[in-house]
């Protein structure tokens, strides 16, 4: 049985839950007839995650796939250090204590990052020479993620005077 940990809801995971069950088909899992998936949603409420995930691990999972970003990744750490889990991240996963480092993550835990904040500053270049005459960038972050928001928006304002924003 897999156990898929979601931060919010199905309906704003279906593209991705499409795409996981796609994937677990192509490897020959297909849900319902060789696999078993439990979803729990936290329903946007990230401070019922620790207690999702013990439900997980209670039901003795295979594998947990913490879908539900930096929060849910470590909901799942905090339940188990055997159980496999999956993430993915928009943050550094090693300064986050999600793995020991990127290409040997060592203990239960690997995943993908897309390192949202430490490319913040490449972006603001990057805008700068699509927009020249741009003067304000404006930067949407989700507040119940502090620790991307916070992150992401300092560096991003330590790297805008570099490129005249």
């Amino acid at each position: 049985m897999i156990g898929f940990l979601g931060g919010t809801s199905p309906e704003v995971y279906a593209v991705r839950l499409r795409a996981f069950r796609q994937g677990l088909q192509e490897a020959g899992y297909v849900e319902g007839r060789n696999v078993e998936i439990e979803y729990l949603w936290a329903q946007g409420r990230n401070e019922q995650l620790q207690a999702l995930a013990a439900q997980l691990v209670h039901r003795q999972v295979a594998v947990i796939v913490a879908g539900g970003g930096t929060p849910s990744a470590l909901a799942a750490k905090a339940a188990t250090t055997t159980i496999p889990i999956i993430f993915g991240v928009a943050v550094d996963p090693v300064k986050l204590g999600l793995v020991t480092s990127l290409n040997r993550p060592g203990g239960n835990l690997t995943g993908v990052t897309n390192l949202n904040v430490e490319v913040g500053p490449k972006r603001l270049e990057l805008l700068r020479e699509l927009l020249p005459s741009a003067t304000l960038i404006a930067v949407l972050v989700n507040p119940t993620s502090a620790a991307i928001g916070e992150q992401f928006c300092s560096r991003a304002r330590a790297g805008s005077p570099d490129v005249g924003l």
